[in-house]
Parts: structure tokens; C-alpha cells; sequence
């Protein structure tokens, strides 16, 4: 039995972008409100989720000083010059040679989410004053993929 009433929106998109800097904090942003907009959503969810193990989705302020505070933290709890067991390739010999050393990247990944749900009310997406939404790449520069799903109502 189809549960879905005429008037619902179940819309699924996917953002490939490519990163810049070994840690990069991608505004995705207007992006997202695009995506609202394609889909005709009116009230409902976004939820924007990530396909990477280094990767992290978070809101936050999209401040040039603060996101190096927020750089700067992670190294200082993950730091990238340490050695991590992930990194010896000779223990782990179902890796490729050629395999990033980059257990850094999956422990900063750890202590921060790879999916946020957004809510969207008037056809908009409720954010607040300051608030934008981010891919943070942990391990970059690379091509990297965001999925997306907006559901809900029409407009």
C-alpha cells in the first residue's frame, strides 16, 4: 500500500566537489537551500550525509578566524605527525601500497558527525543568524561526495 500522499516530497541529490587544503571546511550552505528549492519542499527534513571515512557534515559559523580555532582544536587532539597503527601499510596487507597515511583523518572524523538533519519550514531551511552547514574534509585535497535527501511536504 503507497502511504505517500500526493503532496509528499521525497527528493535525493548528490553534491561532488573537490577540497583544497589537507584539513578544508566546505560551505555547503546554498547548496543545500537549492536543493530545498529543486524539490518543491515546503515543511520537512533535509538530511545532508557524507560517503567518507575522513570526512565529517557539521553546522557551524562560517567565520575565517573561527574555523582555524576549530582546525587547531582537532589537530591538537588528533595531531597529524603521530604515529597511528592504521598507518603501517605492512600490517594491513589487503591495502594498496599507495594508501594515504592517514589515521589522523579517521580519528578527528570520529569526534564529529557525518550526517545532520536539517528542518525546512515556509520552503526554507530553519537555520539561525550565524549557522551554515559544512563538509569538513580531514584528508585532503580531494574529490569528495555529499548525499542529500529532502523530505516533506510541497510547497
Amino acid at each position: 500500500m503507497d502511504t505517500c500522499s500526493p503532496t509528499a516530497v521525497c527528493y535525493p541529490a548528490t553534491i561532488r566537489l573537490a577540497t583544497r587544503r589537507p584539513n578544508d571546511f566546505v560551505d555547503l550552505t546554498d547548496r543545500v537551500h537549492r536543493l530545498v528549492v529543486d524539490a518543491g519542499l515546503g515543511t520537512g527534513l533535509v538530511n545532508v550525509q557524507t560517503t567518507h571515512t575522513t570526512t565529517a557534515v557539521v553546522v557551524n559559523e562560517n567565520e575565517p578566524l573561527l574555523i582555524r580555532d576549530l582546525d587547531d582544536l582537532l589537530e591538537r587532539l588528533v595531531p597529524r605527525g603521530r604515529a597511528y597503527r592504521h598507518d603501517d601499510l605492512g600490517r594491513r596487507p589487503d591495502v594498496p601500497a599507495g594508501e594515504p597515511r592517514n589515521g589522523h583523518a579517521h580519528g578527528k572524523a570520529l569526534l564529529l558527525p557525518a550526517t545532520v538533519c536539517l528542518n525546512v519550514i515556509g520552503g526554507r531551511l530553519v537555520l539561525g543568524r550565524w549557522q551554515r552547514v559544512f563538509l569538513v574534509d580531514l584528508d585532503g585535497p580531494r574529490e569528495r561526495e555529499v548525499t542529500l535527501v529532502a523530505t516533506g511536504v510541497a510547497r
